[in-house]
């Protein structure tokens, strides 16, 4: 015998509403041409649902007809790719400046730079602060990574630094990091020893942390990169690496023979293609990257033809950041002829040795140097500038895109977290008029930015300028 079960009408039609029902996501973006920068390729008319700062769904355009959403983005024509990271900040100047310093912070969104790496200073604890602010939507800026203080010897030239000049202070000093809950460790080398710089190398790494820093010009970039280093500071240390006779400097600088200053010409008459990229292999077999910061060196390079004063961006600095440039512009100024010659050849040998570092496998990690004490340095705009800089200097918009957005979460382990437009990933978005992978200094063509699960159209960047203007008209 057969039976046949009839649903309630009312049953029924509450089944099939319930199919058709639209999950609701928090923001919405419609025609979307995706920026896939593993491929180097333009996935065109995608749709992207985000709810609580993460990626839930991301397909065709039919998608949008199974989600509602409180913000609908039409991203037609447009280009929509991860955000930007720049992966060498300052913060600092003084606890007087804690207030110019912090109103920094939205300034890098309207840029496009959703993350930023801080490389330490003088203003830890309130970095520290706002960290944990920005991550639960208590205060508008940049995801911050931070290193604390430094690691550096007695009598550092730098404020804020962990002074050590033993083993037990060294040890003392990491600890003070650890409690802190750092997400690196950097190292400098205006004060400390080379042999305790080592060591503090090996036991940073023994505990887990990634560290990065300067190198002491005593010491050979590759022993240093062998000891643990994961990320050098700076490109002019990969010029030293360079010099066919870098053992010979590094043994004249050790004995005070050579100071860093003296050094630098003897380095730059002595770059060797194929020593150079003996090392490069080295470091890029040990893992270790290299933060170019080229920007900072071009600024004091041609400090004589540009002195900066007419940069709009002067006036989203208040009085005390901007006055913190004064010890780098005086320092340039005082250069004979001579010596400004030779500044703008280094920085252009500098720079020149980017796809050198690129063909050998060294991971390059965009970053700039911006904040305060480096001169003209702006916060968001020269992670721009940076970009434009690699172009210049031969490498491929891919290549260039991958050092703001991949290396960055490479280097501090978050790849699961970023580095793609993919579902489960944090939704850090920044939506582009051109496409930068045709000219990475389309990158500038920013028309709005996703960040900790809010979306700032054009308006609203331009908002966050406004308000650092205000900011800035208040303390006149």
């Amino acid at each position: 015998m057969k039976y046949t079960f009839l649903l309630p009408l009312s049953l029924l039609l509450g089944t099939l509403s319930f199919a058709n029902e639209k999950q609701h996501a928090d923001i919405i973006i419609n025609h979307a041409n995706i920026v896939d920068i593993e491929n180097a390729v333009v996935i065109p008319n995608q749709t992207i649902a985000i709810s609580d700062s993460k990626i839930i769904a991301r397909g065709d355009n039919s998608l949008k007809l199974n989600y509602s959403a409180t913000t609908q983005i039409d991203a037609q024509g447009r280009f929509v790719m991860p955000g930007l990271w720049d992966m060498h900040v300052h913060f600092g100047g003084g606890e007087q400046l804690i207030e110019e310093n912090k109103q920094l912070l939205p300034l890098y969104l309207a840029y496009g730079v959703t993350t930023v790496r801080d490389a330490a200073a003088d203003l830890s604890e309130s970095v520290l602060s706002w960290r944990e602010q920005i991550s639960k939507g208590e205060l508008i800026g940049p995801t911050i990574y931070t290193s604390g203080p430094k690691l550096e010897g007695k009598g550092s030239i730098w404020p804020g630094d962990l002074e050590v000049e033993t083993p037990q202070e060294m040890h003392a000093a990491i600890d003070k990091l650890d409690a802190m809950n750092v997400d690196f460790i950097k190292i400098t080398d205006s004060a400390l020893t080379p042999a305790l710089y080592l060591q503090a190398v090996k036991e940073v790494k023994k505990r887990g942390y990634k560290i990065s820093g300067h190198i002491p010009f005593s010491l050979s970039v590759t022993d240093v990169s062998s000891a643990g280093l994961d990320a050098i500071e700076h490109m002019t240390y990969l010029l030293k690496a360079a010099a066919k006779n870098e053992d010979e400097i590094s043994a004249k600088v050790k004995t005070g023979e050579l100071s860093y200053r003296s050094a630098l010409p003897i380095v730059m008459n002595n770059i060797d293609k194929d020593t150079a990229m003996q090392k490069y292999r080295l470091l890029a077999k040990n893992n270790t990257a290299v933060v170019p910061t080229l920007i900072g060196g071009q600024v004091t390079a041609y400090i004589d033809e540009d002195n900066h004063q007419q940069d709009e961006f002067l006036n989203y600095l208040a009085k005390g950041l901007k006055d913190t440039y004064q010890w780098r512009v005086d320092r340039a100024n005082k250069d004979t002829p001579a010596q400004i010659k030779q500044r703008k050849q280094r920085f252009v040998q500098t720079a020149q040795l980017l796809p050198w570092a690129q063909e050998a496998g060294v991971p390059i990690i965009a970053g700039t140097d911006a904040g305060f004490l480096n001169s003209y340095i702006y916060p968001g705009l020269s992670l721009h500038q940076e970009l434009a800089l690699f172009s210049d200097y031969g490498l491929t918009p891919k290549q260039i895109l991958q050092s703001a957005t991949v290396a960055g979460p490479t280097f501090l382990n978050k790849t699961q977290q970023f580095t793609s437009l993919e579902v489960g990933k944090v939704a850090d978005i920044i939506i582009l008029q051109r496409n930068p992978l045709i000219d990475v200094r389309n990158t500038q063509s920013l028309q709005g930015v996703i960040s900790h699960n809010r979306y700032y159209n054009k308006a609203a960047l331009e908002d966050l300028k406004a308000q650092a203007k205000q900011f800035v008209s208040s303390q006149q």
